[in-house]
């Protein structure tokens, strides 16, 4: 297995939250904030495969939006999609769905308006996005790049970064820092584990939820 297979199963094992806090932790963005989870009411996480969308132009496109990247991606990765320029069309719908379902990929993330929304659930396939409309991306929106880097609620995503999503949102991890924000994030998931098996147990919130808690998303000198 090589070192970036084993950063995703090492990513797979925990959520957006934990991340959030390794992220916080360590001074670091990753959190898209706005992004919500619109159907298959589960966790996914993979690499990033980016998708550039805008305005369309006069010439009728030559192919359509997010193809390109479904074609090119495997059950290792997520689609993320840039689609800022609008937000009265979707930029992703139930056709490219169906076709990254077959592919296997992980899910879709779209910074922007979705449709098709009851074929993506009935498919089971994972979509997050900001909004979710009716109206069609034809003569209104274009891919403009794909495979590149774009920006996503605020983060600056690049092709092959790490992501998470699940009820809670949506985190990314540049792949060069990921090593030390999934070795914190561990750190703090099993620190988050001892204390919900205490509150289990009968210790009472207030005496769990003390200074270690609060401390855990704390900088110190050594992060600097």
């Amino acid at each position: 297995m090589s070192s970036d297979d084993a950063a995703l199963v090492r990513l797979q094992a925990l959520d957006t939250c934990t991340v959030s806090d390794a992220l916080d932790r360590l001074g670091l963005p990753g959190t898209a904030l706005g992004i919500r989870q619109v159907s298959a009411a589960r966790r996914i996480a993979g690499r990033v495969v980016p998708v550039r969308l805008g305005p369309a132009g006069d010439a009728p496109a030559t192919r359509h939006l997010c193809s390109a990247a479904i074609e090119a991606a495997t059950a290792a990765n997520v689609i993320v999609v840039e689609h800022r320029s609008r937000d009265d069309a979707a930029g992703w719908g139930g056709l490219l769905s169906t076709a990254a379902c077959v592919r296997g990929v992980a899910g879709t993330i779209v910074d922007g308006s979705v449709r098709d929304v009851d074929d993506s659930r009935a498919l089971g396939y994972p979509v997050f996005a900001r909004d979710v409309v009716p109206v069609t991306a034809r003569g209104r929106v274009a891919e403009h790049a794909w495979n590149e880097p774009i920006v996503v609620g605020g983060v600056d995503v690049k092709p092959g970064d790490l992501v998470i999503a699940d009820g809670s949102g949506v985190v990314f991890i540049d792949a060069a820092r990921s090593d030390e924000v999934l070795d914190l994030a561990e750190s703090i998931a099993a620190l988050e584990a001892m204390m919900t098996t205490a509150v289990r147990n009968g210790t009472p919130v207030s005496q769990v939820m003390g200074r270690t808690y609060e401390s855990m998303a704390e900088r110190d000198s050594s992060d600097e």
